[in-house]
């Protein structure tokens, strides 16, 4: 039983269609239906259906999900054993969107400073996907904002960095105070399904501010965009890769101590890649050191 043909088959139940598994596997729809195929002939019973335009388990394929999932980790596990002091195995990692593109390059590099033969496989997505992945073994380590849930007693969980709310306004208004632009300028809201949006908007219930809202977005960068061509201003955690030079934006802060966004590490202690991903959150707070 081709061990890649298991994962082809988890990626599917997950990704919900064979056109999004094979986005995420990097192959064809027809490659990854070829492998459940085969896959369903060598255990002889059918693991997928289509339901409308998406793809879910059978009841065998339910049955058999988390233990293909586990003998997935074990084989991963066992490489990692196999191999020296001196190539640590393949650490996957996960991260937040956001932090893709700021906060994740220069913790890879000072991590390669430390294990230069290492081999990673960074997962993007949402923070509260990523800290079940690391739960239940399919990561090792993610780079998340704060888990608003009790950590499973597997997992360690450490923040590298604060990010406190501000407004986010078009510089002709950085004269303005914060909750004046907050009620009287047309208002771009962060995404409630996201951490940050939610403590933006308990911000606002809080302090009993009414908005104009023209749109609800979940990305960072896209709102600063939409401030910068004069549409609204907005509630967003300062993150620093929005302060493009190009944009014609400014942060506005709010009066008296501001929430804050904090992003870190949630991890496998129990993995065997638990010191290595201990290791990426040393680095990350020696680059960050929970500042924002």
């Amino acid at each position: 039983m081709d061990t890649k043909y298991m994962q082809s088959f988890v990626a599917v139940v997950e990704a919900g269609s064979f056109a999004e598994a094979a986005r995420r596997l990097d192959l064809t729809s027809a490659a990854i239906a070829a492998r459940i195929k085969a896959l369903e002939e060598d255990l002889g019973v059918a693991l997928v259906k289509r339901s409308g335009r998406s793809v879910k388990p059978t009841e065998s394929g339910i049955r058999i999900l988390e233990g293909t999932r586990a003998v997935i980790r074990n084989i991963r596990d066992l490489r990692a054993m196999a191999v020296d002091g001196a190539q640590p195995g393949e650490l996957r990692m996960g991260c937040f969107v956001s932090a893709l593109t700021n906060v994740l390059p220069p913790i890879l590099k000072r991590l390669y400073g430390v294990y230069p033969t290492a081999s990673v496989f960074i997962t993007p997505g949402a923070s509260i996907d990523l800290c079940a992945k690391v739960a239940n073994g399919d990561l090792d380590a993610a780079i998340v904002v704060e888990p608003q849930f009790a950590v499973p007693k597997n997992c360690i969980w450490q923040a590298f960095m604060e990010e406190p709310l501000v407004v986010v306004a078009p510089t002709r208004l950085k004269e303005q105070a914060a909750h004046w632009l907050l009620e009287t300028q047309p208002f771009l809201r962060y995404d409630r399904s996201v951490y940050g949006g939610q403590l933006a908007d308990r911000y606002l219930r809080d302090h009993q501010l009414r908005t104009r809202q023209r749109l609800e977005i979940d990305s960072l960068l896209a709102i600063a965009s939409l401030v910068h061509e004069g549409l609204g201003v907005s509630l967003l955690p300062d993150w620093s890769y929005m302060w493009d030079p190009s944009l014609d934006i400014v942060r506005v802060p709010l009066p008296g101590r501001a929430p804050v966004r904090r992003s870190g590490l949630i991890w496998n202690a129990q993995g065997h890649h638990a010191k290595m991903a201990a290791s990426v959150y040393d680095e990350a707070k020696a680059l960050f050191g929970t500042r924002a």
